[in-house]
């Protein structure tokens, strides 16, 4: 019990040292592969993207900064007006091949002298301060330290549809302001180029102006925005919120936690815009196949450890039957030993006082074995041993226990058998053996055996059992060997 107990105990103990070393191993392997994404994510793929993206937006967007900065500094745009504007219907041509060649949706030139407002088609109409949607014109008229902005407005000249404006100043040929130039480009336009930028670089996209408020977003941040327009106001990143609105033109690398989701973040200020550009990434997203690998190591673990487990549980078994009969089978013959008669008769005695059935033992040895020995030679010896062994298991009945009891001495330990049928055992074996031919060379010598017969007595104690029988023996000796006696 005490050995099937220190099994389990081993048992449970290389299951939680199996256990441990996978799992600190997977883990330890996940959490290393992760950084690796992470830093591999943060320092290159993701800034990376960002150039990449910038260099579209210098071919997509900012290609209307350089335009309107052509048509500010065209000599024609400013003779003109200087001119007076005498004719409009060369500055309403002018606009409209600049709308043409370069397929912009809206081209226009304000004079400051007559407050007009030109474009391709025609005269619009004429600007006021009054006018909440001429406010624009004097922001840019008034503005100092730059000669450009980027405006999202309502374009009159377009059905009212929301246009990003590059509204650039136009100077005479002594620096002063004398009007504004530029041309429009659709936010549906811009947004449907934020939306390619996402779907081509599998990033989230978007544009802030100095203040934070979103400017330009793909459907991604559309959705998440629900009418927040400002960075500051968003969960996460309102925390970084201060550090991308740096004025910085270097990358400028952040993260941030959203939703239990890790999102890295590459910004920069595009002064060209007076925006800046954030490009976001979802390490959640990029770690989902690695924790799929993770799940299967622990699956491939817990089947390794389970394999493991079993064979040392068939070893330990095997091991464990092997000491079993070891410490209970005499080597030579294969019969039980002293040791495991001892069990089995407590046993045996216990169910013969419960059931009143008889138990029955005949104690016997070879007669004259050392002469055998002596002739021969102890292989003889052990060879005459095995023999009786092997006789005896082919006389007696199939529930009979047969042990060797010590050198060349045998008991048989008979349950359910009286002392009558016990001597017919007895008797049937000493002729089988007598009859038996041990094959030993010359001389040959006769091999007997003298057996003594006992019945078990429900006051016997074990010693006073097999001391009963051993008596027996003695006197079958005494009467002269080869013959059986009964006590």
């Amino acid at each position: 019990m005490r050995l099937l107990s220190n099994k389990y105990r081993l048992l449970l103990l290389l299951t939680l040292i199996l256990a441990a070393g996978f799992v600190a191993t997977s883990l330890a392997s996940y959490l290393a592969s992760r950084q690796a994404i992470e830093h591999g994510i943060a320092d290159q793929t993701l800034p990376l993207t960002g150039d990449n993206i910038y260099s579209e937006i210098q071919k997509d967007m900012l290609r209307p900064v350089f335009i309107s900065s052509l048509m500010a500094h065209d000599t024609f745009v400013r003779d003109w007006i200087l001119a007076g504007e005498i004719d409009s219907r060369q500055i309403v041509r002018y606009l409209a091949e600049v709308k043409k060649k370069y397929g912009a949706i809206t081209s226009f030139l304000i004079s400051d002298k007559s407050s007009k407002y030109y474009y391709a088609e025609g005269t619009l109409k004429s600007v006021s301060p009054k006018a909440a949607r001429d406010i624009w014109y004097y922001r840019v008229r008034n503005m100092t330290g730059r000669d450009y902005e980027t405006n999202v407005d309502i374009d009159m000249a377009n059905r009212d549809s929301m246009t990003i404006f590059i509204n650039h100043r136009v100077h005479d040929y002594d620096g002063r302001f004398i009007g504004a130039t530029g041309i429009g480009l659709t936010l549906d336009t811009m947004s449907h180029i934020i939306d390619r930028y996402q779907a081509r670089f599998h990033r989230n996209i978007y544009f802030v102006d100095g203040k934070g408020a979103i400017v330009l977003a793909g459907k991604t941040m559309r959705e998440r925005n629900k009418g927040q327009g400002n960075i500051r106001n968003l969960p996460g990143v309102r925390d970084i919120a201060g550090q991308i609105l740096n004025r910085q033109t270097e990358p400028t690398h952040l993260s941030y936690q959203c939703e239990h989701a890790q999102i890295l973040v590459n910004s920069r200020h595009i002064p060209e815009l007076g925006w800046y550009l954030v490009v976001e990434q979802n390490v959640s997203d990029e770690v989902k196949s690695l924790q799929g690998v993770f799940i299967l190591n622990l699956a491939i673990s817990f089947g390794v450890t389970l394999l493991v487990l079993l064979l040392t549980l068939l070893t330990v078994n095997r091991y464990q039957q092997r000491i079993e009969r070891i410490a209970s089978t005499d080597a030579l013959t294969g019969l039980l030993n002293r040791q495991s008669l001892e069990l089995l008769f407590q046993r045996a005695s216990l169910q013969s006082r419960r059931t009143a059935q008889p138990l029955s033992a005949i104690l016997f040895d070879i007669d004259f074995f050392k002469r055998v020995n002596d002739t021969h030679g102890h292989l003889w010896g052990d060879k005459v041993i095995v023999g009786v062994a092997d006789v005896a298991r082919a006389t007696v009945r199939e529930n009979d226990i047969i042990t060797r009891w010590g050198g060349e001495e045998y008991l048989v330990l008979l349950n359910n058998c009286s002392l009558a049928q016990a001597q017919q055992v007895a008797e049937a074996l000493r002729l089988a053996v007598a009859s038996h031919d041990f094959g030993l060379p010359v001389p040959p010598l006769p091999v007997t055996i003298s057996l003594g017969v006992t019945v078990y007595q429900h006051a016997d104690s074990e010693s006073a059992f097999f001391s009963r029988a051993d008596s027996a023996l003695y006197q079958a000796k005494e009467a002269g060997r080869n013959c059986m006696q009964t006590a």
